[in-house]
């Protein structure tokens, strides 16, 4: 029987597997031009907090992608393996490189208003665009 409080998953290579603790299953959409220039798609991942353990950690490369965000990929085979809000150091990891998807459920899409026309999601989610997500998460700017 699967261990519901644990969820694991691995870059396409296996040099890295990350097992995060908790019973995630609600997946995200960001539509946002820099996820989908990451990707070349939107990003689909899960936020699992900090709780996550990596096993192959020297193969994975993160680029500071904002003043307080980075994105990790594996830098053998390239694969997208989080995105992570530094400060938090909350991870959001990507729904592709995890196993038994088949619990997974599509609950949200962010930067809704940055979606491009060519493609749609038939789902029913809540959708938030660019400034909605901003005010929700961004850290507050310094008062002068």
């Amino acid at each position: 029987m699967p261990d519901d409080s644990k969820m694991t998953g691995h870059c396409l290579c296996g040099a890295v597997k990350i097992t995060a603790t908790g019973d995630h299953r609600d997946v995200g959409i960001c539509h946002c031009r820099m996820c989908r220039r990451w990707g070349s798609a939107p990003t689909m991942a899960l936020d699992v907090g900090p709780d996550i353990e990596i096993e192959g950690k020297e193969n994975v490369t993160s680029y500071r992608s904002s003043d307080w965000a980075e994105r990790a990929f594996c830098k053998i085979c390239g694969s997208n393996l989080y995105y992570r809000i530094v400060e938090a150091d909350s991870h959001h990891l990507c729904a592709g490189i995890l196993d038994g998807q088949d619990s997974l459920a599509l609950k949200t899409q962010i930067f809704i208003d940055e979606k491009p026309p060519y493609y749609d999601f038939a789902n029913q989610t809540q959708n938030m665009t660019g400034p909605e997500v901003f005010a929700l998460f961004a850290p507050p700017a310094e008062e002068k």
